[in-house]
């Protein structure tokens, strides 16, 4: 069933549920209303037949019981036609207003099957590739007659590779479905120069092998939080600024306070990143401009998004400041500790 079936559906339910209260109301209303227009004229009635007989109109002292007959049915009548149109008005509005209401309602469960499916579609993708090139080695090595031990170690080499990549892809997606579906983590109070040390040390050997320097200006605040999810955002951060920046270029890391604030800023000397795809970094899967693609740097657009939903948990903010070859500064707002 789509979603435009379901509006549907749903709107009608709300009609019928606006239009029974409004019926089950007329028929009320019809009832004492026309309960009433008898007594009037009733009390009409009695009043003229208390009347003494010489001051009555002889026709009208005949008819009188066919006046009252005739007033009533004409009273009645037009509270049916009122009923009948206001309950009409009441039909249509009903309609408009649970149609919106209905879309309103569903889109964020149509929002969440969308991003189901394109996650399904993205993930089954980059699962795909690897599992392609290992088998294309494979079938081509099978073939191949002169397929020897010096072959076959050299096609095994290339599949771990593969293998590793499976590993890395499978590890983040585990890792965004935990952020994802976290209902409660462990806050406590943290020091945020300990979270930068601490994830520096995971990646220290990446920046060693790319000579890469780090220039430190940090300050020891108090902020509160859950220690292993922000070690993996600055992990993340500082991994992509290793990453993605050339050789013996510096890496700066700055902490300073703002407000009821700390801001952390990473900035890189790296490629880059184009003002079009800087409001897209955050998606899964999403992996910016061509050129980090021509520099073949291995990554599945996973690690922005796993950032930006632990951000999300502890009620901060990241942000990019951007240039194509000028580098990238990532500034991660988060609130102090009081």
């Amino acid at each position: 069933m789509t979603f435009k079936s379901a509006y549907i559906r749903l709107t009608i339910y709300y009609v019928l549920i606006v239009m029974s209260i409004s019926i089950m109301f007329s028929v009320v209303i019809y009832r004492l209303s026309s309960r009433e227009i008898n007594r009037g004229l009733d009390r009409q009635v009695r009043v003229f037949q208390r009347m003494p007989h010489g001051q009555i109109i002889p026709d009208l002292e005949i008819n009188i019981a066919k006046v009252h007959d005739d007033q009533l049915n004409e009273s009645l009548d037009n509270l049916i036609n009122q009923l009948f149109y206001f309950n009409l008005a009441i039909l249509l509005l009903s309609a408009v207003g649970s149609y919106f209401f209905a879309k309103k309602t569903l889109e964020p469960i149509e929002e969440m099957v969308e991003n189901q499916n394109h996650f399904t579609a993205d993930a089954s993708h980059e699962l795909k590739t690897p599992l392609a090139a290992m088998r294309s080695e494979i079938e081509v090595g099978l073939r191949d007659k002169k397929f020897d031990l010096k072959s076959a170690k050299e096609m095994l080499e290339s599949n771990l590779e593969e293998i590793e990549r499976l590993e890395s892809l499978s590890n983040a997606l585990l890792k965004l479905a935990r952020y994802q579906n976290e209902v409660q983590i462990n806050f406590q109070k943290l020091s945020i120069e300990n979270l930068i040390v601490s994830a520096y040390e995971k990646i220290e050997s990446l920046a060693q092998d790319k000579k890469i320097v780090f220039d430190n200006k940090l300050e020891d605040f108090q902020i509160k939080g859950d220690r292993q999810s922000l070690i993996e955002l600055f992990v993340i951060l500082l991994d992509n600024a290793i990453k993605y920046s050339p050789e013996k270029s510096t890496v700066r890391i700055l902490v300073q306070k703002e407000k009821d604030n700390i801001l952390v800023k990473i900035k890189d000397e790296g490629i880059g990143i184009k003002a079009s795809d800087q409001a897209h970094i955050f998606n899964r899967f999403y992996r910016s401009d061509s050129s980090r693609v021509k520099e073949n740097f291995i990554g599945y657009g996973i690690g922005l998004s796993i950032a930006k939903r632990i951000i999300d948990l502890h009620d901060g903010k990241i942000t990019v400041t951007s240039q194509p070859n000028e580098g990238s500064e990532f500034c991660v707002r988060l609130a102090i500790s009081k």
